[in-house]
């Protein structure tokens, strides 16, 4: 029981006497975390036997509402990042693709611009990068709407021998932002 009393007391000693130093609770400002972000854009496809029924070249022209690059959270934090497209066209169709990025007035701000032989074709992939490494950051911050369109240059009666054939487009954002 002595013993015990004897450290104990030790103990309490030595956590009054021992060195400590002053909280910096400054750190914080000098904390620098940049998280990436990874979302999917859009996935677009459209079948061989869709696009032989449409008469004319555009065979698919949509306006997404994307207001997500323009959200206070993102645009106030995003310090750059990359855009992959995906286009695989398994159809008898040459075609062409455009995607327009447009702000509030519809005014385009950038545009990318595909264009892809019938099959058999390779996976075609892009990745566009923004920031310091690419594009400006403004294209992204400002952008409320996303234009796709296509556009068969083939005919409207051939087939692919691949079985179900179609056009698919795929994309994904990737970025990094600032945490505070």
């Amino acid at each position: 029981m002595k013993i015990s009393r004897i450290v104990l007391v030790l103990l309490l000693t030595g956590c009054f006497v021992s060195c400590s130093e002053e909280l910096d609770l400054g750190q914080y400002d000098d904390l620098s975390i940049t998280p990436s972000f990874e979302s999917s854009i859009f996935y677009v496809e459209a079948q061989e036997s869709l696009i032989n029924r449409i008469v004319g070249l555009s065979f698919f022209t949509q306006e997404f509402n994307f207001d997500a690059f323009e959200e206070a959270f993102f645009a106030d934090r995003v310090l750059g990042g990359v855009i992959t497209y995906e286009l695989e066209n398994t159809t008898s169709k040459d075609v062409e693709i455009s995607i327009e990025f447009l702000d509030e007035t519809d005014t385009v701000l950038d545009i990318e611009f595909f264009q892809m032989d019938a099959a058999p074709t390779a996976l075609l992939i892009r990745e566009v990068a923004y920031g310091d490494s690419g594009k400006s950051l403004d294209i992204l911050r400002n952008t409320s709407k996303i234009r796709l369109s296509a556009r068969n240059l083939g005919d409207n009666s051939s087939t692919s021998s691949i079985p179900n054939p179609s056009l698919v487009l795929r994309s994904a954002g990737e970025f990094m932002l600032r945490a505070k």
